[in-house]
């Protein structure tokens, strides 16, 4: 993996991109030792634990949702890639990705701006597919604003609207078309738990969802259908240079990491993701 000191001072425009990551993110390979403690990067092979099954990952383009989709179709799942619009070349690659380990990939764009348009991509998988094993609500959005003061209210209810709204209309949607023995992943953040003062609306909406995953984990539980979140801490994904200034990357990097020194790769969340979806988890 890349430590820390190798990560630059870079920034993206608008939504962000994994093509234009400098040094690009892993998504396949983790890291391992040798016996004589070397790392080494190892590529993620399945075992068919998804054999069979279909998953609708929304944001599936990029960052940890490209690790997810690949991660996915390596165990047998065939996936239902959403992305923006402005996400398109990120998202035919994740689907090329997706192709090469044998299984289907279909591609729906939506903003969930409008969280009625999470009707869309649930229509779109199911015309492909016929039914939803899997629903992983990935997509979120963020914008750092420091001062409460200058924060905008229109931001605050796009935030809220791209990143629990339309969890729960991806939900609502999907769960009509889902069966016992499904299952419901929601990506939350430890901002939801710690807070960051930076992403007060962001952090807030990622306090929301881990209440929605218990409450939606109760409802459905008769069901059959498990309902769980994974929270991750500063990941190495489109999203954190899409969202800071390129002089806040390297502090980012070398300020706020805990432990290893060094942010997440998307890589080593797929596993995380593989368990939940399938019968181990």
């Amino acid at each position: 993996m890349q430590p820390a000191s190798f990560i630059g001072k870079f920034t993206q425009d608008g939504v962000g991109s994994d093509k234009n990551m400098e040094p690009l993110a892993e998504h396949t390979k983790l890291e391992k030792w040798n016996e004589d403690g070397k790392p080494f990067l190892w590529e993620y092979r399945g075992s068919g634990k998804l054999e069979g099954k279909n998953a609708i990952i929304t944001g599936g383009d990029s960052g940890i949702g490209r690790s997810v989709a690949i991660f996915f179709a390596r165990e047998g799942a065939d996936v239902t890639i959403h992305y923006l619009k402005e996400e398109q070349s990120d998202a035919d690659e994740t689907a090329r990705l997706v192709r090469e380990a044998g299984r289907k990939a279909n591609l729906v764009t939506a903003d969930f701006d409008d969280p009625t348009s999470a009707q869309s991509v649930v229509d779109s998988h199911i015309k492909a597919f016929g039914r939803v094993d899997i629903l992983v609500n990935n997509a979120s959005h963020q914008v750092m604003v420091p001062d409460i003061a200058d924060l905008p209210l229109d931001q605050v209810e796009s935030i809220f609207r791209r990143n629990i709204v339309s969890m729960i209309a991806m939900a609502k949607f999907a769960v009509p078309h889902m069966k016992r023995g499904g299952a419901i992943i929601n990506t939350t953040s430890v901002t939801g738990f710690a807070g960051s003062p930076a992403l007060i609306d962001y952090s807030s909406t990622k306090g929301a969802i881990a209440a929605f995953t218990r409450a939606l984990a109760k409802q459905l539980a008769p069901k059959g259908i498990r309902v769980n979140s994974v929270a991750p801490g500063p990941f190495y994904t489109p999203l954190q240079p899409a969202s800071r200034p390129a002089a806040q990357m390297e502090g980012w990097e070398l300020g706020e990491m805990p432990l290893h020194g060094r942010a997440g790769q998307p890589a080593e969340l797929g596993g995380t993701y593989v368990l939940l979806a399938g019968p181990d988890g």
